[in-house]
């Protein structure tokens, strides 16, 4: 029996605790993952001192890394990590709507979707100080294109999801395996998940869940001969929305924006993604807030309406800042003189055309959520 036959989620799921401790010593063994390491840490010394570098990365992480033996201690290493980073690159942070959780309780949180790896990560730092086990995290294959990425991932609670499967039958097989995974981690392991309410990032600040997507998450429940509300109710879905000051990514996000107007369309490079989630981590993000919203009730009969109570529940949850109101040129009590300036002074290092697609970008909350406003009132 292979170990597909024996584990059928072997090829997509994250590492188990046995299995924590082989994928770490393959790691630091991995060349290729230590070359990384030197180029985005040490850009400089990378290429002429990589030989005497390398060895000392090596023998850095094997005395950072020897005592983890499990899930659990891997986390608490990301943990420490989110900790310094979140103090880093955050000026506020705060969340809301955790307090609703159980903590016993396995939900599906599908959130809207600004940066590769905080999105996840951050909503796992609310669950973390909220005494809650993290969520594991569905990732694009298209973004694991790298061995040692890949198994990093996974030793971060992450799972595969097969964007680059090739023609309807293989596609049916991986959604169907995603499905499945998905149903199994909440139902059986009770482990929670955390995935994005689309494919992609909303680089245009225009949040919106992708129907597709919801119905991927019904290919196990109609399997097991469930309807669509009822298999809902199984899955305990919390839309969460995460709310960045700033977004780190930005200038790349408008210039890719402006190329595809211009030209039709854009061609990444090949580390751009990776060069993104560093940015990402990195990067200033201002005020930051985290708004778990209600838990979806299982009256919704179709992809379409969950899409629609999703999407309610997140322009609901959106904190603004007046950089939010400065980019929809709406005026609001928040904004000070030093708000106009900065916003001023951003506007000042990018083209006309990027300008409108930067206040396309951080406006969209804004008319999201008074939109949002004026269909709660007018069914009241």
């Amino acid at each position: 029996m292979t170990q597909t036959e024996q584990d059928p989620f072997f090829d997509i799921r994250p590492y188990h605790d046995q299995e924590v401790a082989g994928a770490i010593a393959d790691l630091i063994a991995d060349q290729e993952f230590i070359k990384a390491i030197l180029h985005y840490r040490f850009p400089h010394l990378s290429g002429p001192f990589g030989w005497l570098l390398s060895p000392l990365v090596k023998a850095a992480l094997k005395r950072k890394w020897s005592s983890l033996n499990s899930v659990r201690d891997v986390q608490l290493q990301v943990a420490a990590y989110m900790k310094k980073t979140m103090a880093n690159t955050t000026t506020e942070f705060s969340y809301s709507g955790v307090e609703q959780l159980k903590k016993d309780q396995a939900y599906l949180f599908i959130s809207n979707h600004r940066d590769i790896a905080m999105d996840p990560a951050i909503v796992n730092w609310c669950l973390h100080k909220y005494g809650m086990n993290t969520a594991r995290i569905a990732i694009g294959d298209n973004l694991l294109k790298k061995d040692c990425v890949t198994a990093l991932m996974r030793l971060n609670k992450s799972f595969i999801v097969r964007r680059s499967a090739k023609g309807p039958r293989e596609m049916l097989k991986a959604l169907g395996q995603l499905s499945a995974y998905i149903h199994h981690s909440l139902g059986t392991e009770k482990q929670s998940i955390w995935i994005a309410q689309r494919e992609g990032r909303a680089k245009d600040g225009n949040d919106y869940t992708d129907a597709a997507m919801l119905k991927m998450l019904y290919i196990e429940g109609r399997k097991q001969g469930l309807s669509f509300a009822e298999d809902i109710g199984q899955l305990h879905i919390v839309p969460v929305t995460i709310s960045y000051e700033l977004d780190p990514c930005d200038k790349a996000k408008v210039r890719e924006l402006v190329q595809k107007q211009t030209q039709g369309h854009y061609q990444k490079g090949e580390f751009e993604d990776i060069d993104s989630i560093i940015q990402g981590i990195t990067g200033m993000k201002g005020r930051v807030h985290v708004a778990f919203g209600k838990m979806v009730q299982p009256n919704v009969d179709s992809a379409d309406e969950l899409a629609a109570a999703l999407d309610a529940e997140i322009y609901r949850n959106y904190r603004l800042f007046p950089i939010n109101y400065l980019a929809a040129g709406v005026e609001h009590e928040s904004i000070g003189a030093e708000d106009r300036a900065r916003w001023q002074a951003k506007l000042a290092e990018h083209s006309e055309a990027e300008q409108q697609w930067l206040k396309t970008m951080y406006g969209a909350p804004v008319f999201k959520r008074q939109q949002q406003a004026e269909q709660d009132a007018a069914k009241q």
